[in-house]
């Protein structure tokens, strides 16, 4: 573990750069209400209509404009100011949190309501996802890549799985959803602020490469179809990545739409829990992760990071098995705790294996295409969740889920040149993919 130069050290080193120090403060924030809106969501979801397929057409809605988004999002960042994209996306969720949250407050609110609001979050998630990925390698330097990764998986799940969830359940039972949605639409706000606030430097489009003609001589952009397709050929030529991006589309089709949907359901409708129970479960979540983001910031990643990787979120997609055999709710909060520990783990070291590999005018690209093909099956899980439980059972669908998810996952590693990357990171593990060329 961690015997390259530099690996360890403290897991808030990055935050002395103060643009970065900024992105996180306004992550913190959006990310504390986005633990809220998850909540809010699904309890006003059932609400409007005690069934599954309720919020499982939420999802449908959220997922397939994310999409959608994902790829435009991907080009745009490699092209434009990445702090201005992330800017865009959160003033316009800002604004329709902000329209649902007065509805309901009003007594107004209806299912398609909600179906709007999905999509604008679907649609400014999957916009801001690449250029978030690709703006932390511009904000701090190379040997601090890994614990600005393990600071994100630190914040995620304390924000998104702990502290958003368990205010949001206290919030949600207190006042009603409306005000748990009009904090998320000020979180928006708050974030958006810290984007206003950084600092950023000019940066070449992405078809510029060092040795362009220099200023007063022109040379022609690559159009943004072409360059969409110069990310395609990049990834169809990494075995690492594309088959990473496919392991990952079967998994989450098997379990993201069973554990989104029937979580909620197993805990209000089969358990007879209230929304602060709920919040409590995912706040577990967070602990698990914020454990796993503090052991690697400390320590740092092994050196075949890829495996570890493979190995972290098998372990997790198997354990979405155990919501299906849990009796109680301090055993959801315990694999919750498990699943995403594991994830986080797994995750800061994807992030890092792309940040120090992929060129930098293309990660925004590669980024994008990693959340396309990661959840292309997403509106597909969502969309079969709810019959496939009514047919076998809530759940069976669970541990299906997991037992198919792990086995997927794990199969990827074994595809031939898969661990080469991390022969490569062994190799020189240090150098980040910023200072490459395209």
């Amino acid at each position: 573990m961690a015997d390259r130069p530099g690996a360890a050290g403290s897991l808030f080193a990055p935050l002395r750069h103060r643009r970065f120090r900024l992105l996180w403060l306004g992550m913190s924030v959006s990310l504390l209400g986005d633990g809220v809106y998850l909540v809010a969501l699904a309890w006003q979801a059932y609400t409007i209509s005690p069934r599954p397929q309720a919020l499982a057409l939420l999802g449908l809605c959220a997922t397939v404009p994310q999409l959608l988004a994902l790829l435009c999002g991907g080009v745009l960042s490699d092209r434009a100011d990445r702090r201005s994209i992330l800017l865009v996306a959160d003033v316009v969720r800002f604004v329709a949190v902000a329209v649902v949250a007065g509805l309901v407050l009003g007594g107004q609110v209806r299912m398609w309501n909600l179906v709007v609001l999905s999509v604008v979050y679907g649609a400014g998630a999957g916009i801001a996802a690449p250029a978030f990925d690709a703006i932390v390698p511009d904000l701090v330097p190379g040997p601090d890549l890994e614990r600005a990764n393990a600071l994100e998986q630190f914040l995620r799940p304390t924000m998104l799985r702990l502290a958003g969830p368990a205010v949001g359940g206290v919030l949600i039972a207190g006042l009603g959803v409306g005000w748990g949605l009009a904090l998320n639409a000020v979180s928006f706000l708050v974030s958006a602020a810290c984007l206003a606030a950084m600092r950023t430097h000019a940066r070449p489009p992405s078809g510029a490469r060092p040795g362009t003609p220099p200023s007063g001589e022109t040379s022609e952009q690559p159009s943004p179809l072409a360059d969409a397709l110069a990310g395609g050929r990049y990834v169809r030529g990494q075995v690492w990545l594309w088959g990473t991006f496919a392991s990952a589309t079967v998994a989450y089709l098997m379990f993201i739409g069973p554990t989104e949907v029937l979580l909620p359901y197993v805990v209000r409708e089969m358990l007879g829990g209230t929304a602060a129970e709920f919040g409590l479960i995912l706040a577990a979540g967070g602990i698990g992760g914020i454990a796993a983001a503090v052991i690697l910031g400390s320590t740092g990643l092994p050196r075949r990071q890829l495996t570890f990787m493979y190995i972290s979120w098998t372990a997790a997609t198997l354990a979405v098995a155990g919501y299906g055999l849990a009796s109680a709710g301090w055993q959801l909060m315990v694999i919750c705790a498990l699943i995403n520990g594991l994830e986080a783990a797994g995750t800061v070291a994807w992030v890092t294996t792309k940040q120090r590999l992929i060129p930098a005018a293309l990660l925004g690209r590669v980024s994008s295409l990693d959340w396309f093909i990661s959840i292309a099956g997403l509106p597909v899980s969502f969309a079969l969740t709810a019959p496939v439980a009514a047919l076998v059972g809530v759940r069976t669908t669970l541990v299906g889920a997991g037992l198919i998810g792990a086995a997927a996952t794990l199969g990827a590693l074994f595809l031939p040149g898969m661990r080469a990357a991390d022969g490569a990171l062994v190799t020189d593990p240090s150098t980040p993919a910023q200072h490459q060329r395209a």
